[in-house]
């Protein structure tokens, strides 16, 4: 059986879930279909993110899209979050099947 694919891209955010409502409502707003959103917890340049309270809790975003609309999400984040928030977001190219739901 041959499955059939198509390339996508996976915008991944990890960041501060305190913002998680507004962030969410900026994807909508960009045009995003779908998102799916996780707790995350790790060690970066702002230290241990272990989210024993709720200030100190991390999400991770993940939207798969066509490539320019991720690099719209990207560029959105870079110029509205990521100088007074704990952020890292990453592209990367996705073979992917049902291709129209995205």
């Amino acid at each position: 059986m041959s499955l059939t694919t198509e390339q996508r891209t996976l915008l991944t955010v990890i960041t501060e879930a305190v913002i998680e409502k507004q962030l969410l409502r900026d994807f909508d707003h960009l045009g995003a279909r779908g998102y799916t959103v996780s707790d995350a917890r790790g060690r970066g340049s702002r230290g241990l993110r272990d989210a024993s309270w709720d200030e100190a809790a991390n999400i991770r975003i993940e939207v798969i899209c066509p490539r320019a609309m991720a690099e719209d999400l990207i560029s959105h984040l870079a110029a509205h979050y990521y100088d007074d928030y704990a952020m890292v977001a990453f592209l990367q190219d996705v073979a992917i099947l049902r291709g129209k739901k995205f």
